[in-house]
Parts: structure tokens; C-alpha cells; sequence
């Protein structure tokens, strides 16, 4: 059923079928193109977020275009609301099965999801209707190219292939050369003078020896592997305590926090609250650093696991490459494990629990559920360990689908509940960009805090931190800052070639 002129076709949510088209005015029509092209001077300055309002303005004067349902998923992309975007491209398809660009966004959004052999059909499809577009072409040969690896890589997986990597890691056939004039560890120990000189290399674009960070990586996985799902941490009255959001590979910005907030130690402790690596070129420079401070401070430096920390995300958003770039494909395994290890969440003074992400599609998820979870794995897509990595606050009260595409949103009325369930008086969060690195929600229960300014050198945003003092309330106060200058490297230099979809 096509919509015919001066008609919009309507699609029933419920289950997906068509309604009886809806008129639309001639004038209608007309503002909503005027709104389209507003809409796409935005996108053009990467202003997506405005772009998508006035995709929606145009989608509500006229709801029967493919192309305002495409271009917002493609808006959607940029803004990594995977979930959103691919409604909107499935939409699109279903108002016009011609359109190609929404088989592209939609490839798009599932390949970002991790659905790659659902997104391979898409680039097929395109290629089919276009043989001659060398663009299609290349995108659906990379795509076939992970499809292929995955398929491989369960192919040949044996109990052999399955043996942890750290057990295989024998440090003492590594040779430190002569002329490594880098960080040297004391006595296989890191000290401090050991990560102000490895902090001052890495500002200096120089790099650790392989043998070194090889030992980080298998001393810290066996601390974090000693560690619960859900720890535990006391700041007494009148101590200082200082909780950090994403950092994405913003090497530079991380001195930054230092320089404004002093290094961690026993009487600074922290809390790094997941996505260290992806997105930024200096991945490897945050996360052993960041390690390093862990093995010196182990019981005042904590490390919580984002959605970044894992193997899909770090495959498509630069990780993965820079880690073998700068060392090997084995420490890119070794990586996965480590970060399989992090826990879940923190709970301060038995009154604020920390996760990256939010809170659960069940309302009888306690404390107690959340210490109990097997995370030595890979993020599965629902239950207590996705959404602890994934899910949003929203702003309307109940539960709606992510606009991810994982996890859930989550408005008010649950966090309140859950605070009251777990005799809780907020959640600290991250896994958001906020334009002055904070925002407090849900009446002031759900607190989300991002450390990394100017995200990807686009998003113009400030950072933040927060800084607790114990004692009765554990009121957050807000510290922001902006962007410090880094090296000539751009965001996103790792990343795969299917990044450039979205």
C-alpha cells in the first residue's frame, strides 16, 4: 500500500501494520521540507541534537517521508542511540522499500549493536540493487570480513583456544634492550616514581616496554579478579573522596583531573567509573595509567566496568587497533580478560551506589542480587549485568526501550523505588554526555557525570568530577573544566573502517 499525493502513511505501533493514510496538507508538506533542511544545516554542524528535533518537527507535519525517518537515524547514529536509529530506519523501509539510504543506516545501527550478520543482509541488499556503488561494495566486504573472523573464531575454538591468555604469558623470555631508556618497575613493582615517569613518557608520545605492560596487565587482573561484583567503600568523616566518568582514551584530559584535583593516593583516593578506552587515540596511555594507580593505591583507587570495556565495543571503536598498533594482538586478548574481571558497581558508606551505566527492567533487583553477579564474561543483552552497564534515566516516570537499543531507560519513580528498596539516597552514573559534564535527575536521586570534554574533539562539552566528603549527607559537589590541547591525533585513529557508517 503506497502512499498516494497528499497522503502520509501510518503505521500501527502495536504491530506494525498499515493504517489508513492520513491527509496532509499542502502547506503541511511545505513547512515540513522547510524544517528538513533546517534540520540538515544542524547535522551539517554537528549539531545533532538539534537535528533530530527538527527531523521530529517535519516527522509530525508530514509522517509519511522515508527520508526524515532515514535522516534522524543517521542523526541518531551520531549521537549513539543505536536503538533509536534503528527503529527509524526500519520505519523508513517500510514507508518506501526503494530508499537506500535507510538500509545503510540500518546496517549501520546493527552493526553498532553487534548484530552483524543481520547488518551483512542490509549491505547485500544494497549491493544487489546498486552492483556498481564501489562505496556499498566495500562497506558489505568489511562487514562479510567480521562475519567471517566470528564464524572462525567459534570454528576453531577447542578447549586449547579457551585456556586463559595470562596463563600462556611467560615474562621471563621478555629482554628489557639496552637502549629502553623508558618507566622501569622496581623490583617488578610499581611505585610511584615509576607512574609520574610513566605518566611524563606518555605525555611525551613515547611508549612503556611490552615486558612491563605485560605485568601490569597480569598483576592488576588478579586483584580485580579477588574483588566482588559489587564492592564496598568507606570514606570516613571529613575525608575526601573523588569519583571520575568516561574518560574514552583522553589521555591529556586525565592529567588534566590530576593537575586540578591532585594525583590519587591514600588520603586522594578515586573512583573511575568505566569506558576508559574507545573513541580517543590514547587508550592505552589512560587505561596503564590508570592500572598502574590501582596496583600503587589498591585499597583507596577503584576501577568500575563500563560497556566500553568489551570486546565488540573495543573491536569497532578503536581499542582493539590501537592496542595492537602500539603492542600486539595478544595483548589484545589479554585486555578482554582483564576487563571481564572489573567489577559491576560501588556502594559508598552504604548510602550511594556507583555504575556506569543505571538501573534494572526488574523491580526486585537489591544489593545483595547485584554482589551475586557472574561477570567474568562478556556484557549479555538483558538482565542485572546489561543494565548496570547500559541502561539511561529518563525524565517521564516507567520503563521505555533504550534508546540504545540496550538495556533500558528508567524515569524516576524507579530510581525511587530502588533507593527505598535499598535503604539508598542516590546513584552516581556516567555513560551520558552532558554539556557541562554533570546533570542531576530524578529530584536530585540520579546524578550522571562524564570526564571527558569536548568528547571525540566535536561535542564542545565540558568534564567533570565529583568530590564526596564522609559524613552524614555525602553531598556531590560538581568540578568542570574544558578541553586541554593534545597531540595531532584524531579521535577514532584505531577504529575499524565499518566506523565510518556511523
Amino acid at each position: 500500500m503506497a502512499a498516494t499525493c497528499g497522503e502520509s502513511v501510518v503505521i500501527d505501533e502495536e504491530n506494525g501494520k498499515l493504517c489508513e493514510p492520513v491527509t496532509v496538507s499542502e502547506e503541511d508538506k511545505k513547512i515540513a521540507e522547510e524544517l528538513k533542511e533546517r534540520a540538515n544545516e544542524h547535522f551539517k554542524n554537528e549539531e545533532y541534537d538539534q537535528a533530530i528535533k527538527f527531523y521530529t518537527d517535519a516527522i509530525e507535519r508530514n509522517s509519511g517521508v522515508a527520508a526524515y525517518y532515514s535522516n534522524r537515524s543517521f542523526a541518531y547514529l551520531r549521537t549513539e542511540c543505536f536503538g533509536y536509529a534503528l527503529a527509524d530506519a526500519d520505519k523508513a523501509i517500510s514507508l518506501d522499500k526503494s530508499y537506500i539510504k535507510a538500509y545503510y543506516r540500518r546496517a549501520s545501527a546493527k552493526m553498532a549493536l553487534g548484530k552483524f550478520k543481520e547488518a551483512l543482509k542490509d549491505f547485500e541488499y544494497v549491493v544487489n540493487v546498486r552492483p556498481s556503488d564501489k562505496d556499498a561494495q566495500a562497506r558489505c566486504n568489511e562487514c562479510k570480513k567480521v562475519v567471517r573472523r566470528i564464524a572462525f573464531e567459534r570454528a576453531i575454538a577447542t578447549d586449547e583456544t579457551q585456556k586463559s591468555v595470562a596463563d600462556q604469558i611467560n615474562l621471563d623470555v621478555m629482554v628489557i634492550e639496552d637502549d629502553y631508556k623508558g618507566p622501569q618497575l622496581e623490583d617488578g613493582k610499581v611505585t610511584l616514581a615509576f607512574v609520574k615517569d610513566l605518566m611524563q613518557t606518555f605525555k611525551d608520545q613515547k611508549t612503556l616496554h611490552r615486558k612491563y605492560a605485560y605485568k601490569i596487565l597480569l598483576d592488576v587482573k588478579k586483584i580485580f579478579e579477588e574483588q566482588p561484583s559489587l564492592v564496598h567503600i568507606t570514606v570516613k568523616d571529613g575525608e575526601k573522596f573523588t569519583v571520575c566518568g568516561d574518560i574514552h582514551g583522553q589521555f591529556y584530559d586525565l592529567l588534566n583531573i590530576f593537575e586540578l584535583n591532585g594525583l590519587p593516593s591514600e588520603t586522594n583516593p578515586y573512583l573511575f567509573n568505566g569506558d576508559f578506552v574507545d573513541r580517543g587515540s590514547f587508550s592505552v596511555e589512560c587505561i596503564f595509567t590508570l592500572f598502574s594507580f590501582k596496583l600503587l593505591y589498591p585499597d583507596h583507587f577503584f576501577m568500575a566496568r563500563g560497556n566500553h570495556e568489551s570486546e565488540n565495543m573495543n573491536q569497532m571503536y578503536g581499542f582493539e587497533g590501537e592496542v595492537r598498533s602500539k603492542f600486539s594482538a595478544q595483548m589484545c586478548q589479554l585486555f578482554t580478560e582483564v576487563f571481564n574481571c572489573l567489577p559491576l558497581a560501588h556502594c559508598i558508606n552504604n548510602k550511594i551506589l556507583v555504575m556506569h551505566g543505571g538501573l534494572f527492567d526488574d523491580d526486585s533487583v537489591t544489593l545483595d542480587d547485584i554482589a551475586k553477579v557472574n561477570r567474568n564474561r562478556q556484557p549479555p543483552e538483558s538482565g542485572i549485568m546489561c543494565d548496570l552497564l547500559w541502561s539511561d534515566p529518563q525524565n517521564v516516570t516507567g520503563r521505555s526501550p533504550s534508546k540504545r537499543g540496550v538495556g533500558i531507560q528508567f524515569g524516576p519513580n524507579v530510581t525511587q523505588a530502588f533507593l527505598e528498596r535499598n535503604k539508598l539516597d542516590y546513584i552516581i552514573r556516567s555513560h551520558e554526555v552532558k554539556d557541562q559534564g554533570y546533570e542531576v535527575s530524578h529530584d536530585g536521586k540520579c546524578v550522571t557525570v562524564f570526564s571527558a570534554p569536548n568528547y571525540c574533539d566535536t561535542m564542545h562539552n565540558k568534564g567533570a568530577f565529583i568530590t564526596l566528603k564522609g559524613g552524614t549527607d555525602l553531598k556531590p559537589k560538581f568540578t568542570t573544566y574544558d578541553a586541554v590541547p593534545h597531540p595531532k591525533v584524531k579521535p577514532m585513529a584505531y577504529a575499524s573502517p565499518l566506523f565510518g557508517l556511523f
